[in-house]
């Protein structure tokens, strides 16, 4: 009941429900308590409702979102509250006094100023705008500021409103002492502090303040270009909650030959790029775009099929190459889209033989297998579990964006399959990692989200209370404080070199000091690894975990698991690199043969219905290597669907590069040597036209017809007439 009124109020957790239902029902309270008339009801009432209301707003909670669509905004609520105030004086009697009147005032002179305080801000931030956001880019060809401190902009709107709560606070005091001083007193503070929040702001309008103008930018950015000459780019754009798949190669475009560039189309997908060496340049205008100068690069990667694809397919210096995020049986692996590229890389063997079996248009010889060169953190299975009791990943998709119900099977089995794994004959721990896009589309997969969730936390409560677990615990106890200890100095630490610069720094201002630096690059890979090994170990190896989020990440959520169940996703073939058992749920129910023979990634694996009655099968395999069955079928497949073990997958990945930029250098080689040969050749001097004897026209008009088609050597017989000759020409 809880989970689901969390869903339809469309907070974030219970604290987060509790300040909604708080806010909602204090706005009521303020109205009621001011027609009674009660000052310390209307004053209490009137305090729930700030510190409901900045409580949401602190979280971020998109119920706030909502009330500004059904206009119910902030602006709307504070002018509310202090309407409710001039209310509460008139009903006490209070409407021919001084206090009454300075309150109006106040309240009107406080709002009057609002409008130049959003001008300004609006303004500072358009003129700290620049038309590129950029990493590891060197700008310094222009001047780019410091940026305002972050105390004036962040949330300044909210910040602006809640300068009235000295003048609330002081006409409160005033109606209930009677001491109109105290009103005044607050009036004048809330006044005051308003123009001098405007009065800060001003400075920053000043021509020194500004960001350059979006010429001098682009043409520093040309000027970089120049200089550094890219020749790979990946490029990529997507929705808010689609920043995984351009992070998933960012290592690799780390280590791939030539000079690489990353190339990004939304501002707002920058800030969740995970750090990296390689240059970032996010041009958010198609026309900005089209005049950089990419004459260097030769391959360009797309690892999703998105419209804005199409801003950069135009470009034919370059080849194009999709190379996905991810490798699965899904419809999107065999997208008819990917007609549009010059090739399409596939980890293995399977994926060539998947558009083959889809027949979308894409031609055999266009395909290039390079294996999966993300996988390489992803550690070998020993046979044996890496705990005294197993444990289990489960992985499911999200919902996708129809209702298909082969989509996942988190809406049809995925409690189910918990609720079997928790309540195993032996004990397993139990790790649930939904994908990032669960419940974006679905407000059912969300509801089922949100209960495997409180499934998977009851569940380990349970265990923490039982006597196994807790003497397991006691030993433990130790270790985990020191590792969470080392958890919290290095979460700190990765923060601190998060963002160069100093705190507080707009885009602009770290698209300037956001240069790669060997040192800090080396620092937070050891600090990466050190974060992961703290949080393992800051519980126990038998305590249940929900885990979301970029950190940890899914590969380590492998490295973790002794076993996965999860659906037909790149998920599974990047697992099956792991060599370890895995499950996967035939959610649509065709039946385990038709469902083999449809998804080449579960031709090892133990498949389970809804009902998850075959999970024991999987565990077996886990507990005792001689009832794995399945093991041989897992190495086959590992070769079949993600390529062989040598050359590594970053080899592979490399020469497909060089190949590719080799057949780009020889199409423009090959355009520039046909233009060459193509030019036209000097046309004569017409003006003899004018002067010329009227039976020289043909002559003349051969002449050019000849200069236009080197073909044509004979000139036609005068005679013949000047309709003739052109005639004859042809």
């Amino acid at each position: 009941m809880i989970s689901t009124a969390i869903r339809l109020a469309r907070v974030g957790s219970r604290s987060e429900l509790l300040a909604a239902i708080l806010m909602m029902l204090g706005y009521p309270c303020v109205m009621v308590a001011a027609l009674l008339p009660d000052i310390w009801f209307f004053a209490a009432a009137t305090a729930v409702t700030y510190i409901s209301d900045w409580y949401l707003h602190q979280r971020g909670s998109y119920l706030l979102n909502r009330l500004g669509k059904v206009r119910a905004g902030l602006s709307i609520r504070f002018l509310l509250r202090q309407l409710m105030i001039i209310l509460l004086l008139a009903r006490l009697d209070l409407a021919e006094e001084p206090v009454f009147y300075a309150a109006v005032a106040c309240f009107l002179l406080f709002y009057g100023l609002q409008a130049p305080h959003g001008a300004l801000t609006t303004l500072i931030r358009l003129r700290r705008s620049l038309p590129i956001v950029t990493r590891n880019v060197d700008l310094h060809a222009v001047r780019i500021p410091d940026a305002p401190p972050r105390t004036l902009l962040h949330r300044s709107s909210e910040k602006m409103l809640h300068l009235d709560l000295p003048a609330v606070a002081g006409v409160l005091a005033a109606a209930g002492t009677g001491e109109d001083l105290i009103g005044y007193i607050g009036a004048a503070v809330t006044l005051l502090t308003a123009v001098g929040y405007n009065a800060l702001l001003v400075p920053y309008l000043r021509r020194s303040r500004r960001a350059p103008s979006a010429p001098a930018v682009l043409k520093a950015l040309d000027t970089w270009l120049s200089e550094y000459q890219p020749t790979v780019v990946l490029y990529f754009s997507g929705s808010n909650e689609s920043a995984y798949q351009c992070n998933m190669w960012l290592d690799t475009m780390a280590a791939v030959e030539g000079r690489p560039l990353i190339i990004m189309r939304e501002r707002n997908l920058v800030p969740q790029l995970a750090d990296t060496s390689v240059p970032v340049v996010c041009v958010p205008a198609g026309t900005h775009l089209m005049n950089m100068d990419l004459s260097t690069v030769r391959v360009c990667l797309y690892p999703a099929n998105v419209g804005k694809n199409i801003h950069m397919l135009r470009v034919p210096t370059m080849k194009h190459v999709f190379i996905g995020h991810g490798d699965s049986d899904k419809l999107a692996s065999v997208n008819p889209y990917s007609k549009v590229y010059d090739e399409v890389w596939t980890a293995g063997r399977a994926g060539r033989d998947r558009y083959a079996l889809a027949d979308v248009g894409i031609r055999d010889e266009d395909i290039v297998e390079v294996g999966r060169p993300q996988l390489a953190p992803i550690r070998s299975w020993t046979g044996t579990t890496k705990n005294p009791i197993p444990t289990v990943l489960y992985a499911p998709t999200w919902e996708g964006w129809d209702d298909n119900p082969g989509n996942t099977s988190l809406l049809l089995a995925g409690e189910n399959i918990v609720r079997r794994l928790l309540t195993a004959d032996s004990p397993v721990r139990v790790i649930y990692k939904p994908h990032p896009f669960t419940g974006i589309r679905s407000a059912k997969a969300r509801a089922v989200d949100a209960r495997i969730k409180e499934l998977v936390a009851r569940a380990a409560q349970e265990r923490a209370a039982d006597p196994r677990w807790v003497k397991e615990a006691s030993a433990a106890a130790a270790g985990q404080k020191a590792a969470k200890a080392e958890l919290t100095r290095v979460a700190a630490r990765l923060t601190e070199l998060a963002k160069p610069g100093r705190a507080g720094g707009d885009e602009s201002e770290e698209s300037r000091v956001a240069l790669a630096d060997p040192a800090r690059q080396a620092e937070i890979a050891t600090l990466r690894a050190a974060w992961d090994d703290a949080y393992w170990g800051s519980f126990g190896w038998w305590e249940h975990r929900t885990v979301t989020g970029a950190q940890p990440k899914l590969y380590d959520c492998f490295n973790q698991s002794d076993a996965m169940v999860s659906d037909i996703s790149s998920v599974v073939s990047d697992f099956i690199a792991s060599g370890k058992p895995y499950a996967v749920t035939d959610s649509a129910e065709v039946g385990p043969d038709e469902f083999r023979r449809q998804n080449t990634a579960v031709r090892a694996a133990v498949i389970l219905s809804n009902s998850a009655e075959e999970i024991d099968v999987l565990l077996r395999a886990v507990a005792d290597p001689a009832a794995d069955s399945l093991a041989g079928a897992r190495h086959e497949l590992k070769s079949y669907l993600l390529g062989p073990d040598e050359p590594t997958s970053m080899e592979q990945f490399n020469a497909a590069v060089r190949a590719l930029a080799a057949k780009a250098e020889a199409r423009n080689a090959g355009v520039a040597q046909r233009l060459g040969e193509q030019a036209p050749a000097p046309l004569p001097d017409l003006e003899a036209v004018s002067s010329g004897a009227g039976d020289g026209l043909a002559e003349i008009v051969a002449e050019v017809e000849a200069a236009v088609d080197p073909d044509v050597a004979a000139v036609p017989d005068p005679d013949a007439g000047i309709g003739a000759g052109p005639s004859a020409l042809r």
